[in-house]
């Protein structure tokens, strides 16, 4: 159920008209997973990507940051663009310091660019292992990238999918400083949350005092669909259980979805199903990402 932009002739799968959420988020959440796409007149799509989106840029982001009412976002380097983070960094710099990035580098990438990078809200790098998405890049690559940005505090976001999950962990494991997981490292959300695969991400998670994730993507992981019924045990779960190490984004907006467009105000209504207390839902959409984003 996707449309094509007259412009990039790109899907375009975020809801045209998302429904004002009945949650009203705690003063200052954030939106701690999102996107921007172009415009691509100004900021072209990288050669190399695997899937061409519609053009989604800072202005819708920000106007749906405010229709939630969200205060913050965390603005994510989306795969289309490559490692060419324009887009992302224009976005911080027009957000008046209400919005911090992530983003996906190249390996001989050098100093000066990580410290610009920094300067305009960067505070992350993240490594994709989702081959449908990207090409595969050596781990001791990874690896250099993650030791480099430790003098500028930055943490690692990381992409997987759950059958990739054993292989990772020796070098999930060796990992400096905080390491961010995506949506859960993308369970099978038709296991049960307490059988072996889904305990294995969640023993991680136990087992790595820096190991954090994002209860992100119930539209990505569910068979049921909205309103994700099916997703709710296990976002619930690692929200319970690890209640300083959790994130919440949108994933606005939305890329390579199929099935249906996401409605953003009731992916936000979703929330309080998975964080069902005030002080859950105070760390998971405040506390911790601006523990993890703003700290300095």
């Amino acid at each position: 159920m996707t449309d094509t932009d007259p412009v990039t002739g790109g899907e375009v799968t975020w809801h045209p008209n998302p429904k004002k959420p009945d949650f009203v988020p705690p003063a200052g959440a954030v939106d701690a997973h999102c996107h921007v796409f172009g415009p691509a007149g100004e900021f072209p799509f990288a050669p190399e990507r695997k899937y061409t989106p519609g053009d989604a840029g800072k202005d819708q982001l920000f106007a749906l940051r405010d229709h939630l009412g969200f205060a913050r976002n965390v603005i994510v380097q989306a795969s289309c663009h490559g490692k060419d983070n324009s887009a992302m960094v224009d976005a911080l710099h027009a957000s008046d310091g209400l919005a911090r990035g992530v983003a996906v580098v190249a390996h001989d990438i050098d100093d000066d660019a990580l410290d610009a990078m920094h300067a305009a809200g960067v505070r992350g790098v993240r490594f994709n292992f989702v081959k449908r998405l990207v090409d595969a890049t050596p781990r001791e690559v990874f690896m250099r990238t993650a030791d480099r940005v430790q003098r500028l505090g930055w943490h690692i976001v990381v992409y997987f999918e759950a059958p990739d999950l054993a292989d990772l962990k020796p070098f999930l494991k060796q990992l400096p400083g905080i390491v961010v997981v995506d949506h859960m490292g993308r369970p099978d959300v038709t296991k049960p949350v307490d059988g072996s695969d889904f305990q294995a991400f969640a023993g991680l998670m136990a087992e790595m005092p820096n190991l954090w994730t994002k209860v992100s993507c119930p539209e990505r992981l569910t068979v049921a669909g909205p309103p994700y019924d099916d997703v709710v045990p296990f976002q619930r779960y690692l929200v319970e259980q690890f209640s300083d190490r959790v994130l919440w984004g949108t994933d606005w907006p939305h890329p390579n979805m199929k099935s249906h467009k996401p409605d953003d105000g009731l992916l936000t209504d979703h929330i309080a199903r998975i964080a069902p207390t005030p002080a859950l839902q105070q760390a998971l959409l405040v506390d911790n990402p601006m523990r993890l984003y703003w700290a300095d």
